[in-house]
């Protein structure tokens, strides 16, 4: 037992970045390493799926139930659109056995994947941390920020417009038809119209990513400004569940928006890029003249070189403390 518990801290002795500040690994320590990473996230994820399935039925104090809140916008709807059984009110049906229990695991699942997500983006995260540089780890945590807020913003917008969508479609036909909802297929109308309402808020940050990487110039963008929202459009078109124009309008505007933010940011990059090059010459260099760039490697042993701060005066910082 004493050999095993040694063994167990050599190896995360060598993987930590005091002993290894490289971060490499042979491909056999990589299978190990991501096999743990992904053992940590379905444990997270497991963990935060039962408090979820138990918050489906049970009050926080003050924070209502899961359950309650999923089935808000339906009970939004006025009485009359609304089927109720034997004086239960707001309820949905459950068309087979054992489907409330799996729409409860459901919900309870993404829900809890969504509360518990700073543990398992951790453990993504640190997998792939080891192979980035430093500036490359501060941009990748900037991005992952930038697009956990995105996510939730995109998400309450369609929360937000639930109720109006549900109102929309379900108020065709007049007093001829009135509304029972299965629980299965509310729950999926609900769940999809967030993940899409989510996942598209992405879009302006692949924008700005791309811009960055100087794959996408803001020259090309300004070209395509049209076409992309007409892109825009055509997406939400297909992409909002049940097709009506409510939803539609608002994620092709929001996105619309977005859009828009992205290529001025992309424009200010650009702006500060160009200045960049002439300030440093080049802009002036031929096509056949090499770049101004550090040739010499440095050892895989030897720490990075810092490159001193010149002073006014034309000497370095590090002159003044010797």
């Amino acid at each position: 037992m004493a050999d095993e518990g040694t063994s167990r801290k050599s190896k995360r002795r060598r993987r930590s970045r005091r002993y290894n500040p490289d971060g490499t690994m042979t491909l056999i320590e990589h299978i190990y390493e991501f096999r743990r990473r992904l053992g940590y996230a379905l444990l997270a994820i497991l963990a935060g799926g039962v408090f979820g399935f138990i918050w489906f039925a049970v009050k926080l104090g003050p924070i209502p139930s899961l359950g309650d809140i999923i089935t808000g916008p339906y009970c939004a709807l006025p009485d009359d659109l609304r089927v109720e059984f034997d004086g239960r009110g707001c309820t949905l049906l459950q068309t087979q056995p054992f489907e409330a229990f799996m729409i409860q695991l459901k919900v309870g699942i993404v829900a809890g994947m969504v509360l518990v997500a700073p543990l398992w983006l951790y453990q993504f995260w640190a997998f792939i941390a080891p192979g980035l540089y430093s500036k490359e780890r501060k941009y990748a945590m900037t991005f992952v920020g930038f697009a956990s807020l995105l996510f939730a913003a995109g998400a309450y917008l369609a929360f937000f417009l639930i109720p109006g969508a549900l109102a929309l479609l379900v108020g065709f036909g007049g007093d001829e038809f009135a509304t029972a909802l299965a629980g299965d297929k509310y729950i999926s109308f609900v769940l999809s119209l967030l993940i899409i309402f989510g996942v598209s808020f992405e879009l302006p940050l692949l924008i700005v990513m791309l811009n960055q990487v100087g794959v996408l110039k803001y020259a090309q963008l300004k070209k395509w400004r049209r076409g992309i929202v007409f892109a825009l459009f055509v997406f939400a078109a297909f992409a909002t569940p049940g097709n009506d124009p409510f939803s539609m309008l608002a994620l092709a505007g929001a996105l619309t928006l977005l859009s828009e933010v992205a290529i001025q940011v992309s424009r200010f990059h650009d702006r500060r890029l160009d200045k960049k090059r002439g300030t440093e010459g080049w802009d002036q260099l031929d096509d056949d003249e090499a770049a101004p760039f550090e040739y010499t490697p440095s050892s895989i042993d030897e720490p990075e070189p810092v490159p001193a701060e010149r002073t006014k005066r034309g000497r370095s910082k590090t002159d003044d403390i010797t």
